[in-house]
């Protein structure tokens, strides 16, 4: 696990991550849309860290990251798909515009990318891809339909992943952060021109409305320090949950399913033949 390919590195889990793989020695590719986030990476890192611009909507760039990666450090060993942004509106108020724009960045660009990497990991028989989803994925919030669904719509792709890349030798891991201290509700949470007052009665939020607090439980460097040592493992977990918040909210998503799922057993078998 020589070269590290990260995603959105300019704040929170992927610049955690980025300093715990760039300490332990590897070779480390940042990215950001603007590399300029990326310099105090570099400038402690200089020889093994290399910042490039990326935008995850853009398949050229996407393809140019690889590329670059390729030629200054030579095959990826990780790609870890961390860049991603949320958003915040009811259903009916999803304008189709920054629908198709969030779905670009949370899951057709990362799909871009390790569609562009597995060829390589599959000549060399080994390497690992990561890919950084949400407890949204389990469980949705008000107004946050759009967003979870996208990291919904990447973590089933990644279930496929993790069965189809397997015996080929290539690892691959989904991870369910919690709530962390990160950007996520500044610059990295957009929201709807459109509004709906009666889903102001139901309990949604503006994005507008949105305060970031930074009193969320969940420590970025921790996460990256967490992330590193699993991948380091000669075992990866299917999923790996981030944060006390996330194993507490999960666990109870999945026993009220489970629960729905036994209480409706006796009518949900009696379509079978």
């Amino acid at each position: 696990m020589k070269t590290w390919l990260i995603t959105g590195c300019s704040s929170g889990i992927g610049k955690g991550i980025a300093k715990v793989a760039l300490k332990k020695g590897y070779q480390v590719v940042v990215t950001a849309r603007n590399t300029e986030k990326l310099k105090d990476l570099y400038e402690a890192y200089p020889k093994t860290c290399l910042p490039v611009s990326l935008e995850m909507t853009d398949k050229q760039s996407i393809q140019n990251v690889v590329k670059v990666t390729n030629e200054k450090f030579g095959p990826i060993d990780v790609l870890i798909n961390n860049a991603g942004h949320g958003y915040r509106a009811a259903v009916e108020e999803g304008e189709e515009a920054d629908i198709e724009e969030l779905y670009d960045t949370n899951v057709f660009g990362p799909v871009t990318l390790i569609k562009e990497v597995l060829p390589q990991m599959r000549q060399q028989q080994s390497g690992t891809i990561v890919n950084v989803s949400s407890i949204a994925a389990v469980r949705s919030a008000l107004g946050s339909g759009y967003y979870a669904s996208s990291k919904a719509a990447l973590e089933l792709i990644t279930d496929a992943l993790i069965k189809e890349v397997k015996p080929l030798g290539i690892r691959a891991m989904i991870v369910e952060p919690g709530s962390f201290r990160t950007k996520f509700y500044d610059e990295a949470l957009k929201g709807t021109a459109i509004k709906v007052d009666d889903y102001v009665k139901a309990g949604v939020k503006r994005r507008e409305e949105t305060v970031n607090a930074r009193q969320q439980p969940g420590d970025p460097d921790k996460a990256g320090e967490v992330i590193v040592k699993v991948i380091e493992q000669d075992e990866l977990p299917h999923t790996l949950l981030l944060g006390s918040d996330a194993v507490k909210i999960v666990s109870q998503e999945l026993e009220r399913k489970l629960k729905e799922i036994q209480d409706y057993q006796n009518i949900s078998e009696q379509t079978d033949f």
